[in-house]
């Protein structure tokens, strides 16, 4: 719980979780969440932790899930076997 005490003075905290995690995202959804994110004095822990646990769900640090796979793994990290 420790490595996570920064949660507790994020942007996002006063607002409503279905904001970061909707059932169905859209591009206006995604930009009110990143719109908070980009207040928080937090964001980069927010982001480290995301890309550090693996979260696959959700506005992380103002990252999209997808945003966060690209990070992870940007075009091209897997090259080809040897022949």
């Amino acid at each position: 719980m420790e490595e996570i005490g920064w949660l507790r003075r994020g942007a996002c905290r006063s607002s409503d979780p279905d904001l970061f995690f909707p059932l169905a995202p859209t591009p206006l959804q995604e930009a009110r969440a990143k719109a908070v994110c980009a207040t928080c004095q937090v964001m980069e822990e927010c982001r480290a932790y995301a890309l550090r646990a693996g979260e696959s769900e959700g506005i992380w640090g103002g990252l999209t899930p997808e945003e966060r796979r690209r990070t992870r793994f940007p075009e091209g990290w897997r090259r080809p076997a040897a022949s």
